[in-house]
């Protein structure tokens, strides 16, 4: 029954597969043409079935494993299934997806957290970066914050782009959380000059840590740009 599931999806999104969105795609790594709201659209219809789910993930396909992260229950994935995912998760937008619809509300997200921060393959790192930037926003304590920044400030300027993004990301949310560690973060950000001519769209927040700090915290403090 399953397989036939499988067969039956793979073949829906065969069908969904547009060229021009492929070509989108392909310039951001992600080798899939679905669109992501038809894709979101067919997870809705599907709702979560975790067999399926794995089945799909098995397929290698990009656009079948973002389905599966999708229909996916975070809870039914043990720690060393979440890792081995993880590391075969190579297309970004898998890989994102993966970090934060399923591995931020696992159990096993903290413990992941600190083997993938540690991991030599820079990809991995990242991933670990990203559950960190999480606990920076919305659970810091027991977080090192002086510490995360001594790492930011000493390895971010050479990290791989993928690496560089989530620790500026952290370095962002620090800056933007905590008051107290606000002006280093943002000293930082100016000395490294990571993504700081960064491409940014009109009405989109620029991700240089500087930009993006100020204008969190304006919106926050709701003062006039």
């Amino acid at each position: 029954m399953a397989g036939t599931a499988v067969a039956e999806v793979m073949a829906e999104l065969a069908g969904l597969d547009d060229p021009k969105t492929r070509a989108v795609n392909e310039r951001h790594g992600d080798d899939h043409g679905v669109h992501l709201g038809k894709l979101r659209a067919v997870a809705k219809r599907l709702k979560t079935q975790p067999d399926l789910a794995r089945e799909l993930w098995a397929t290698g396909d990009t656009a079948a494993r973002l389905l599966a992260v999708l229909v996916s229950r975070p809870k039914a994935y043990g720690r060393d299934e979440l890792d081995t995912m993880l590391r075969e998760a190579r297309a970004p937008k898998v890989h994102d997806w993966l970090v934060n619809y399923v591995v931020k509300k696992s159990p096993y997200a903290e413990e992941l957290r600190l083997a993938w921060t540690a991991d030599p393959d820079p990809v991995v790192a990242s991933a670990g970066w990203a559950l960190t930037t999480e606990r920076v926003a919305k659970k810091p304590e027991g977080l090192d914050l002086d510490g995360l920044l001594d790492t930011v400030e000493a390895e971010m300027k050479g990290a791989p782009d993928r690496l560089q993004w989530a620790m500026n990301h952290c370095l962002a949310q620090i800056g933007i959380h905590h008051p107290e560690r606000r002006a280093r973060a943002v000293a930082i950000g100016e000395r490294l000059e990571v993504l700081k001519d960064y491409p940014t769209p009109p009405n989109c927040t620029s991700p240089y840590a500087p930009v993006w700090i100020a204008e969190m915290v304006r919106r926050q403090e709701g003062t006039p740009s």
